[in-house]
This record gives C-alpha cells, sequence and structure tokens, in this order.
C-alpha cells in the first residue's frame, strides 16, 4: 500500500442504508455509526462522504429546509431532534483519525409525493417559480440565478455550522434525459439571445460551481470541496453514443479542476468497460487536484451486475499504478458487508497500513513546525503512552505517529505508521513487552494536510 492515499466510502443515509436508521432509537443510531466507523478504521479507511441533504431535505439542523423523514418525524424547520447527526459523525470520525466530508445532493428536490409530505416546507411549494417539474421530479432549476443563490445559502448554513472536513456535491448537474428538461422560459429569460442551449446550461452548473467554491474558501479555506460526477467525462468514442458528465448532463468537472474551482472529483466509474481509459481521461483535465475513482462494489450484488472481486481488485490495482489519489467505495455498507470478501482483500492486502490524506498544495503549501517535548512511558496499565505538545498552539493540527527500528524515519514507508489524523496530544498503544527496542516520531499536519518534518526521536 502507498503513504498517502484517500480511502474514502459513501455513507448513504438515504433510504436509511447505511446510518442513521430512523427505525433505531437515537442511542442505537449512535452506536450503529460506531460500529461502522470502528470497522472502517480497523480497514484504514481515512475518510466518510456522509450524506447531510437528500431531496430538498437535511439531516443537520437547518433553518432553511427541513429534517428528512428518514431522521425525524417533524418536518417543521428548524425543529429540535434528539441529536445533531453531522456533529456527532464529525466527532466520531475524528476520534477516529478519520475527515468527515458533508455529502450533499444538490438539485433534486423529490417526486411529487415527497414534495407533498413536507407541505409548505418543501422550496418546490414555497418557490415553484425557481423550480421544475421534470417526468415525475422535482428539481431546482439550474439555469435561474434565484435557485442557484438558495443552493448558496444551504452551503454557506452547512459550512459556518459545523466543522466538516469537506463538502462534496452529488447530482451538481441537470437531470438524466435533459434534452426533455423543461427550462424553455428560463432560457429566454436569462439566455441573452445565446443560441445554444447546451453551452448556456453548462455555464449555469459552472457558475454555480465558481460561487460554492468562492463561497467556502471564504469561510473555511481548507474544507475540500468536491464533487461526484458521471464516470465518464466525455465520450471517448463518439460512435458509442454513451451518456457522458460533457454531453449528456452539461457537467464540466474537467474546466473547474482547470479554473481551480473544485478540490477533487470522485467520478462514478460504475462499470467494467474502458475503466482505466476514463481514469487516464480524468487525470488529464485534473490540474493536478486530487482524482479518486468511485468504484461500484455494489455491483457484486447478484441482483446489481454479479461481479466478482477480481473486477473490483483489478479496478483498484489500475488506480494504485495510475496518478489517482485513492478510491472511493459505493457504498460503505457493501464493505462491511465483506460483499464478496472485499473487506478481506483491503484488511489484509490494499489497506493493511493506515494512509496519509495527501496535501492540497494548491491552497497551502507550508508546512507547520515539528512537535516538542515528546514522551514514552509505560502507564499503570501497561500500556505504552506517547505524548507531545504542538509547536504552534493557535493551528488546528493532526499528528502522524511513526515507529521505526532505527533513528531514521522514512515517512513514506506505510509499514512505519502506526496512526495518522490524532487529533489530540496522546497515544495508548497495546504493545507486548518484549525485549525488542524501537524509535518513535511525529510529525504534525495542518488542516490542508501539509506535514512537518519528523520530531526527535524517542527510544
Amino acid at each position: 500500500s502507498t503513504a498517502t492515499d484517500i480511502r474514502a466510502a459513501w455513507l448513504t443515509t438515504n433510504w436509511n442504508l447505511d446510518s442513521p436508521n430512523a427505525k433505531q432509537s437515537p442511542n442505537h443510531q449512535k452506536q450503529h455509526l460506531r460500529e461502522t466507523l470502528d470497522q472502517l478504521q480497523r480497514a484504514n479507511f481515512n475518510t466518510i462522504l456522509l450524506q447531510v441533504r437528500v431531496r430538498g431535505d437535511v439531516f443537520y439542523k437547518s433553518k432553511i429546509e427541513p429534517w428528512s423523514p428518514f431522521f425525524h418525524k417533524s418536518t417543521v424547520i428548524g425543529s429540535d431532534a434528539p441529536y445533531d447527526p453531522p456533529q456527532f459523525a464529525i466527532e466520531e470520525c475524528h476520534k477516529r483519525g478519520m475527515e468527515c466530508h458533508a455529502w450533499f445532493v444538490t438539485f433534486p428536490l423529490g417526486s411529487r409525493k415527497q414534495v407533498q409530505s413536507h407541505r409548505k416546507n418543501s422550496i418546490a411549494t414555497k418557490r415553484a417559480d425557481i423550480c421544475k417539474l421534470h417526468q415525475g421530479e422535482w428539481y431546482l432549476d439550474p439555469g435561474n440565478p434565484q435557485a442557484r443563490e438558495y443552493v448558496l445559502r444551504l452551503v454557506d448554513e452547512l459550512v459556518s455550522n459545523y466543522d466538516i472536513d469537506g463538502i462534496h456535491f452529488d447530482y451538481i448537474r441537470y437531470p438524466e434525459s435533459a434534452a426533455k428538461f423543461p427550462d424553455q422560459d428560463t432560457f429566454r429569460k436569462y439566455g441573452n439571445r445565446q443560441r445554444d442551449l447546451k453551452t448556456w446550461r453548462r455555464n449555469n452548473i459552472t457558475t454555480l460551481v465558481s460561487g460554492i467554491y468562492d463561497l467556502v474558501k471564504s469561510r473555511k479555506p481548507w474544507v475540500q470541496v468536491s464533487c461526484s460526477p458521471l464516470g465518464r467525462y466525455r465520450d471517448l468514442d463518439p460512435r458509442k453514443g454513451k451518456c457522458t458528465a460533457y454531453g449528456s448532463v452539461h457537467q464540466d468537472a474537467g474546466k473547474w479542476m482547470k479554473d481551480g474551482k473544485m478540490d477533487a472529483v470522485y467520478p462514478m466509474l460504475y462499470y467494467r468497460e474502458q475503466f482505466g481509459e476514463y481514469v487516464e481521461d480524468w487525470l488529464q483535465v485534473s490540474n493536478g487536484r486530487f482524482v479518486v475513482p468511485g468504484l461500484g462494489i455494489y455491483r457484486m450484488l447478484s441482483n446489481e451486475g454479479n461481479w466478482s472481486l477480481s473486477d473490483i481488485t483489478s479496478q483498484i490495482n489500475y488506480t494504485r499504478q495510475s496518478k489517482a489519489d485513492g478510491a472511493a467505495f459505493y457504498r460503505a455498507g457493501n464493505v462491511l458487508d465483506n460483499t464478496k470478501g472485499v473487506l478481506d482483500a483491503l484488511k489484509h492486502t490494499y489497506y493493511a497500513h493506515p494512509a496519509k490524506i495527501p496535501p492540497m498544495n494548491w491552497l497551502n503549501e507550508t508546512a507547520p513546525n515539528s512537535p516538542i517535548n515528546m514522551q514514552v512511558y509505560r502507564d499503570t496499565n501497561g500500556l505504552i503512552t506517547i505524548e507531545w505538545e504542538s509547536s504552534n498552539a493557535n493551528e488546528q493540527q493532526t499528528y502522524t505517529v511513526y515507529e521505526s527500528e532505527t533513528e531514521d524515519f522514512d515517512i513514506n514507508n506505510p509499514s512505519s505508521i502506526i496512526m495518522t489524523g490524532i487529533r489530540g496530544n496522546k497515544l495508548h498503544l497495546n504493545t507486548p513487552n518484549t525485549e525488542k527496542g524501537i524509535y518513535f516520531s511525529i510529525t504534525a499536519s495542518n488542516r490542508f494536510h501539509n506535514e512537518s518534518i519528523p520530531c526527535f526521536p524517542v527510544y
């Protein structure tokens, strides 16, 4: 495995798939999430993509949109729930050295029935003029500046109120069968007499993305802005006429990275054919931003394609050999069910050691100073305890602890990492009391993941 690697799992709240489940009591829900994160931590995952907005309803305390019925019965906006899921999830992820990114579904607002169930609290009811009904589903209309403004208000609320490490946009595009999307009136009103509907639509999404990026960075520059575009960016084989992000749903995610308005893409590469070619195409347009292929492990289920484990492991192998920055798994439940042995393969082979998250050096290149005053001792319970102090008390930092049999530390050697993403200044290790000597060292990283040089080792 590699020492820096994004290892992400999508945690689906919609339809109570992964977490939380509305049928469980709040304490059960919390326990279930803790167990889920424990299992992912044991498999050395480091990034959780937690669904927080579903279809015009949310899993966080909002003054703008109602709670999702998959979490809370009361759809009164701003009403109190037994606990606040993202706040709880962020704390639990951080305890385990993981990042928590808020996964946000952008334009879809749900079926007629879903919208009616929220009565006057749905934006589709309150402001039907900025929404469109398309093939039985409601959507915010991307061409309407007020609809984009509405999305920005939601993003601002989320980023300002939660200590998220990233915000991850899904469905930041026109819907499937976009050709039939009923926005002729919007085009007439806001198209500035442009001839080409497709170009105008692509610009609408790009305008929103640019606005989101600038807003997030003005609030918290370290928050990673990412999206999950359709897996095929553009048609590499025009004769086949495949569905692509650029051509079919007006999602020009390559341009967003080139413009510096997107930190990472997690393309949904849920197909076997030409997988590598599409990964390479994303890398070609990435402008040095992170490319994290989304792997469809749900496709191994017998009713979803019945793929073999080797279909997935060959894709992991490909991402490892390419210049991609990691992999994301759709979805967490299929990993933890050990579908066709996927969890075993990750634990024993691909994710055998912890991995650090690579630095976003296009945002910040300054590494912090090394930690100081490191001490190692056996406590009264016989646990090895490592303590240290930050050399910069004003900066939020995470720490990586390394071990080595010599005084030379290779921080690029994955097998030397004991734990990473630590958010405190103390670590207890349950190590056997043997005659063997070991050196420990620690590095500090800032929230952009720039890493210090190792501190002076302790034997």
